[in-house]
């Protein structure tokens, strides 16, 4: 491994089907006005809320409510979030939902107490939190799974207006105080979402895997839960309710971005600011944009790493690799990864997410570049990545 690094992570987990049940030890050390955060009101209906809501009143905590969040979070809605958390004095937030609900509840945390445009300073600035700025601690009962957002210092937040669907991650003060893992309270999940999120899963590990060329502990971890993910999602695509699958997924999405398995390593992220751009142009869901530009862009990159697409190939996909060069042992690597995207029901092209070949100029204006992976993009070679992706 090359680098010099320091690890930690503050976040606490209490993981399976009994782990509702510590809640309210997990809150006892926070004060007594708690601001619940939750999006359309799924949780109202499968019983979670309930649950939730029972705990927090035995517990001794006043409840001030603040539902309604997006799949893309917006600034819009975070501003509201901010008035929320202000007039409740909020001690504490706890997030009830996705990633999408975890990342906005973190948002709303570093920036309810700001005194700048939350948006231009964490979002366009990229700034850190001002050592004076009060941070609400927050915690995160989860009910689907993908981002990781429950145990890394991450929110994504999205500004229709400027097209901008921008990523911050925050450090350590940040991160969720506490997670609440369940694979249960996924089971209601819809397909679309399960299988969208299991990408979102699967694209983590590739951003992270897909750089530097050293002999890296944690490209052996990835390609671990690479083999577990692929082996459990399709039993969970077959069978939603597979407590076995289920949990399994949950738990490398908690991994594939916990900062892990980043340690060390160069990390890629070029596929998410392409996916991302994509979804602040169509509001598309998170994972399908992700799977609608991936194969594309690995494509294009490969010839410049294409060691590391050949042992993909061989590791994770088993392919044999007797007789044949390594550019074509990488490109069936790819060719098996697409037929699995195509198996498990992904989307498979931007033009299915409301994307037409008049957009593609603002998208890609839209995306931003990174320099961790093989290749560093031109604005050029963005446009024609998405146009391949149509």
């Amino acid at each position: 491994m090359l680098g010099n690094f320091t690890y930690c992570n503050p976040t606490k987990l209490y993981f399976g089907k009994d782990a509702l049940g510590s809640l309210g030890a997990a809150l006892a050390g926070y004060g007594k006005n708690v601001l619940l955060v939750y999006g359309g009101g799924s949780i109202k209906k499968n019983g979670i809320y309930d649950k939730v809501i029972s705990i927090l009143r035995s517990s001794g905590k006043n409840v001030y409510e603040d539902g309604g969040v997006m799949p893309n979070p917006t600034s819009e809605k975070l501003a509201e979030g901010c008035e929320r958390a202000r007039a409740a004095k909020a001690d504490f937030i706890l997030a009830v939902g996705g990633g999408s609900v975890c990342d906005y509840a973190k948002a709303v945390s570093v920036s309810a107490y700001c005194d700048d445009d939350p948006w231009e300073k964490y979002f366009i600035r990229m700034e850190d939190v001002d050592a004076d700025t009060r941070i609400i601690p927050v915690g995160c009962v989860l009910t689907m799974v993908g981002t990781g957002s429950e145990m890394n210092g991450g929110s994504v937040i999205t500004n229709h207006a400027q097209k901008l669907k921008i990523g911050h991650v925050f450090g350590e003060n940040v991160f969720p105080k506490f997670a609440i893992l369940n694979p249960e309270f996924t089971y209601t999940l819809p397909k679309y979402q399960m299988i969208s999120g299991i990408y979102d899963i699967m694209s983590h590990l590739l951003e992270q895997y897909f750089s530097g060329e050293d002999d890296n502990t944690s490209d052996y971890v990835i390609e671990g839960l690479l083999h577990s993910l692929i082996h459990s999602a399709g039993i969970a695509a077959e069978n939603p309710t597979d407590y076995e699958a289920r949990s399994n997924i949950m738990w490398i999405a908690t991994w594939a971005l916990n900062t892990f398995v980043a340690k060390g390593k160069d990390t890629d992220w070029e596929v998410h600011m392409l996916g991302q751009a994509v979804g602040a142009h169509t509001d598309a869901t998170h994972g399908m944009t992700l799977s609608a530009v991936s194969l594309p862009y690995y494509r294009y990159i490969l010839p410049y790493g294409q060691a590391k697409f050949a042992r993909y190939a061989v590791n994770v996909w088993g392919v044999d690799k007797a007789g044949k060069s390594e550019r074509q042992i990488a490109e069936e690597g790819l060719d098996a990864m697409e037929k699995w995207m195509r198996d498990l029901g992904l989307v498979m092209n931007i033009t299915e997410l409301g994307v037409n070949e008049d957009m593609l100029k603002g998208i890609a204006k839209s995306t931003l570049v990174m320099e961790g992976g093989y290749k560093t993009l031109t604005e050029d070679e963005i446009y024609n990545i998405l146009k391949a992706s149509l």
